[in-house]
């Protein structure tokens, strides 16, 4: 276990994928945002319909290491020319989690994503996964700063389990 900014994150194993992203990912988040008045428990979709979408967007998904937060205000460039990844959040899932996170708040040049996708190539639902797997770091911003980030977690809780 680790933390996303100050909030906990839980990296308990799970047999699936979609098992790991609904449980320790979206469902904490959610509840949380409940808890603290940010969404009502009317905003929050049933656990068996998350599981439902993500298994039929995610059949297989071979885990990766992931930086965990990886968006440009956690990439440097030292005086020398090395790049660096700081502040991680590091945990093994699918590969599409920090290309999602890295696209959130601005992204990085297309060179970076030509990179990846010549490694793992896109497919039908990746846009989908993207935008799903966004949803978490929406959900830890409306609980970390606050009801600006409601649009669009609801935008993407309507689009995809409702």
């Amino acid at each position: 276990d680790n933390f996303i900014g100050s909030l906990h994150q839980s990296n308990k194993t799970h047999d699936t994928w979609p098992d790991f992203y609904v449980l320790e990912r979206l469902l904490p988040q959610l509840q949380l945002a409940v808890n603290q008045g940010l969404l009502s428990v009317g905003d929050v979709p049933s656990e068996h319909t998350m599981l439902s979408v993500m298994a039929t967007l995610c059949p297989q998904v071979k885990p990766s290491l992931l930086h965990g937060d990886l968006w440009s205000g956690n990439y440097l460039i030292s005086k020398d020319g090395i790049p660096y990844l700081i502040d991680p959040a590091v945990y093994r899932g699918h590969s599409e989690i920090d290309i999602a996170m890295s696209k959130l708040f601005g992204g990085f040049g297309a060179p970076f994503y030509q990179a990846y996708n010549k490694v793992i190539p896109a497919d039908n639902f990746s846009n989908d996964r993207i935008k799903i797997y966004q949803l978490y770091y929406l959900l830890v911003h409306l609980n970390l700063f606050g009801r600006s980030y409601y649009s669009g977690v609801k935008a993407i809780l309507k689009s995809y389990f409702y």
